[in-house]
């Protein structure tokens, strides 16, 4: 008798959630990115015919209480609503990464201080810090884009310094430094891009409280500003409309929030779990 050994294929490996994830922040990117294309009305298109109008052929996900179409507006709203945590994540990342591996490679005195700033920066709650900044420049997507970014810093550069300090005890930074090779070359050539994918699956995971957190601010009023069509902002222009018995001008932008959040959380508890530090 033959025996059969059936091996499952990659595909067949993943999780249906993590596929359905993906699908779905795929489809987002790409509905985002072709929101010109796709959209049948102007995001600041105003009908005062379509006031709070419920879900129809003219307007497959309502409108607003200013008869603007809310998936246009959703639409649009996924550009900032994904290039904002984006953007912030790539700043903390460059100060964050950079502070951890600092940290790491020499330990000491160096060590000790990022150690205290990150604990000082940690004892300060990040929302107040981020309130305390927009209060001096501003209000405006780009303060607190830059003022979620420093508040992120702390924490990518501790989980840095975690992950640094298992990679400087792997002998192949000791032979680097044999053949004679400087520590700042051996950093930013060998131990960073080492690091990168275990940086990366925990970036993934931190995208989506960027988003919530870019949102939040959105909603107090601090983040983006009228007209936007940023997802926080349109559940804070929503709101007056639950009075009137109408639910999808916060339903809409905050279920869009919530999905994408937690398929961002899908995939990146399944990437940190796949992506240990690489070895040389």
């Amino acid at each position: 008798m033959t025996t059969m050994v059936a091996t499952l294929s990659p595909k067949a490996a993943r999780p249906l959630g993590y596929r359905l994830a993906g699908a779905f922040l795929v489809l987002v990117v790409v509905a985002a990115v072709c929101a010109p294309l796709v959209a049948p009305y102007e995001p600041d298109g105003v009908d005062f015919a379509a006031t709070l109008a419920p879900m129809s052929p003219e307007h497959l996900l309502g409108a607003d209480q200013s008869g603007r179409d809310l998936f246009t507006r959703v639409l649009y709203g996924a550009r900032t609503s994904l290039i904002g945590p984006l953007a912030l994540l790539a700043i903390a990342s460059v100060l964050g990464v950079a502070l951890g591996t600092l940290a790491a490679w020499h330990r000491g005195w160096v060590d000790a201080v990022v150690s205290r700033l990150t604990d000082v920066m940690y004892a300060f709650p990040g929302l107040l810090f981020v309130v305390l900044v927009v209060a001096v420049f501003g209000n405006g997507m780009t303060t607190a884009v830059v003022a979620l970014g420093l508040a992120y810093t702390p924490t990518i550069a501790r989980y840095t310094r975690s992950v640094a300090l298992g990679e400087c005890g792997k002998p192949y930074i000791d032979a680097y430094r044999v053949q004679g090779m400087g520590g700042f070359a051996i950093c930013v050539r060998h131990l960073v891009p080492n690091m990168a994918r275990s940086i990366v699956g925990y970036l993934v995971v931190l995208f989506g409280e960027g988003l919530m957190s870019l949102a939040t601010l959105s909603f107090l009023g601090f983040g983006a500003q009228p007209p936007s069509s940023d997802w926080g902002l349109m559940v804070k222009e929503g709101q007056p409309a639950i009075v009137q018995g109408a639910f999808l001008p916060v339903l809409v932008p905050g279920a869009a929030i919530a999905l994408v959040v937690v398929s961002f959380n899908v995939i990146g508890v399944r990437l940190a779990d796949r992506m240990g530090v690489r070895g040389t």
